[in-house]
């Protein structure tokens, strides 16, 4: 048995990027700011940046609803392809997602899994991820 399945939740480095096969197959693409868990020796954190591909009805979504910089989560399984060029034999590694979900909300057009009640809040609530959180201790339940 095996298992191919990931999931990672970034930041769009660009707008997706639509294209339709011959077929009239949809498929886009676009790549996610990862960051690490953990700090490098400078204690500073890494940054990995993850192509991503979605097909069909999910490809138009994507093209349609995100962009650059929007929090996304992404899930769906690592594939390898490779191809010959003229320097050779060329691989990349990519994510191959099944499910796209909007963390953010878009405010000139709402996603498509947001529901009607959506935030009512201005600032995104994790922007000081990562940060030390200042609380009294009069707040503090025990």
């Amino acid at each position: 048995m095996s298992i191919n399945r990931v999931v990672l939740v970034g930041r769009l480095t660009k707008d997706p990027e639509l294209r339709y096969l011959p077929n009239g197959t949809g498929t886009a693409s676009f790549t996610l700011a990862v960051d690490r868990s953990f700090t490098n020796g400078n204690g500073q954190r890494e940054t990995d940046f993850i192509p991503i591909v979605v097909w069909r009805q999910l490809a138009e979504t994507v093209a349609n609803y995100l962009k650059k910089g929007r929090l996304t989560a992404v899930e769906g399984r690592i594939q390898v392809r490779k191809w010959e060029s003229d320097n050779g034999t060329r691989y990349i590694t990519e994510i191959v997602a099944d499910n796209v979900r909007f963390l953010e909300s878009n405010r000139s057009q709402p996603a498509p899994n947001e529901p009607d009640h959506r935030r009512q809040y201005d600032k995104d609530p994790f922007h000081d991820d990562g940060q030390p959180i200042d609380i009294p201790d009069s707040d503090l339940p025990f």
